[in-house]
């Protein structure tokens, strides 16, 4: 039985917790804070004026792009001087926000919404297995350990899953049954494919573009229709989840939700599917629409 395809968009909207908030939006940028400190970036979608040019002005931190590319430029520091790196929190994982070269702080906020999700998702479930490909520095890794699940991160990338296993230091979580996998996501998940695992979650999160360890070439158009049927593939009987999320213009939360209804077209269940957004931290706060997602759940 094919799953029921939800017919209209979801918008989930992340609201600030204790350590990070939208401040203001505005003129192409938003003004953020991390922790203690307060961080301008671009944002083109931020069409309207911000609310308190000033504060703008007043930021720790501002990321200058070079030229025609947004993610790519040179952090601009206050009086006090660079910041390398700083401790965060949300619920029961700690991690270090890093101001990275690429406008990005090692982590995206916006993801909260789909943390909450993921807790939710895993707390029903006794010691599930869950997979988490395109990782990162693994805060979405942690939340499911620290609800309960048997983890494998994978990432191509050797640093970024260096920092994930320090964010698991210092949540606490080192102990937990959670695997670090430096691979190219395809070729692992072939690998699982051929050995016949199974997995109840499953976690997928790529970029538009990227390159494996060994110099393998990732296209988010060309290569996700295939990994998505492989990773369905992989889901147990008892599977409880899959979650896709991507970051690119030319995609849509209808366009993943239709993938992935043709992916897990015998599984029966339900996808939903739409937009993450980001809202400043006001009671009239506008909201930034950042990413699509559509999520298969059993």
């Amino acid at each position: 039985m094919p799953p029921r395809l939800n017919p209209s968009p979801e918008t989930l909207v992340t609201r600030g917790w204790q350590d990070y908030a939208l401040m203001d939006s505005g003129d192409g940028r938003k003004l953020e804070r991390y922790g203690p400190y307060t961080v301008v970036r671009p944002e083109p979608q931020c069409f309207w004026s911000p609310r308190d040019p000033k504060a703008f002005e007043a930021a720790t931190a501002v990321f200058d792009p070079q030229q025609e590319e947004e993610d790519a430029g040179r952090w601009r520091f206050d009086t006090h001087g660079p910041v390398d790196a700083f401790p965060l929190k949300w619920r029961d994982v700690r991690f270090t926000g890093r101001f990275t070269p690429f406008r990005h702080l090692a982590f995206f906020p916006e993801q909260a919404a789909n943390w909450e999700w993921l807790d939710a998702r895993v707390r029903t479930l006794e010691r599930p297995k869950v997979l988490n490909l395109f990782g990162y520095t693994g805060v979405a890794s942690l939340a499911c350990a620290a609800a309960g699940a048997e983890v494998t991160h994978v990432d191509a990338s050797k640093k970024s899953v260096a920092y994930a296993r320090e964010n698991a230091e210092q949540s606490g979580l080192a102990d937990r049954p959670i695997r670090w996998i430096v691979e190219d996501c395809r070729k692992y998940v072939a690998r699982e494919v051929r050995r016949g695992s199974k997995y109840q979650g499953i976690i997928l999160d790529p970029p538009k573009y990227g390159r494996g360890p060994t110099g393998e070439v990732w296209r988010l158009f060309e290569d996700l229709p295939e990994l998505l049927k492989d990773c369905a593939s992989l889901l147990a009987d008892n599977a409880s989840f899959l979650l896709l999320n991507a970051y690119a213009a030319r995609i849509s939360g209808l366009s993943l939700a239709h993938m992935m209804a043709e992916a897990t077209a015998d599984r029966g269940g339900e996808i939903d599917w739409g937009e993450l957004a980001l809202a400043e931290d006001r009671l009239d706060g506008r909201a930034i629409g950042l990413s699509f997602f559509a999520r298969w759940s059993a």
